[in-house]
């Protein structure tokens, strides 16, 4: 082993680079997730490759391109919709009789 080492031209990353692929962090409803794994399961193969195949699937065969406008238009759109879902509580659970207790 030697006493010291040269990193000067060493680059960071991936120590094995995958081509045509890119590690991204999302989010995905769990309901989607959970369906995807489901059938992934059932058929032998990675729930991530079927996510990936359907989104090949959806490009090959809509009419336009995803762009980041109308994307951040359909997030406009849907995201004050979704958050009222989170925020809100549903009728039954907010009208749940206390038990009384003796004193």
């Amino acid at each position: 082993m030697r006493a010291e080492y040269d990193f000067s031209k060493g680059k960071r990353g991936a120590v094995i680079p995958q081509k045509g692929k890119t590690r991204i962090s999302i989010f995905i409803d769990n309901v989607v997730l959970d369906g995807f794994r489901a059938r992934a399961e059932k058929s032998g193969s990675g729930y991530q490759t079927m996510m990936n195949e359907a989104l090949r699937k959806y490009l090959a065969e809509s009419d336009q391109p995803v762009t980041e406008r109308a994307l951040r238009q359909i997030l406009r759109q849907e995201m004050p919709e979704y958050l009222r879902g989170l925020t809100t509580r549903p009728a039954a659970a907010a009208k749940v009789p206390r038990k009384r207790t003796a004193r």
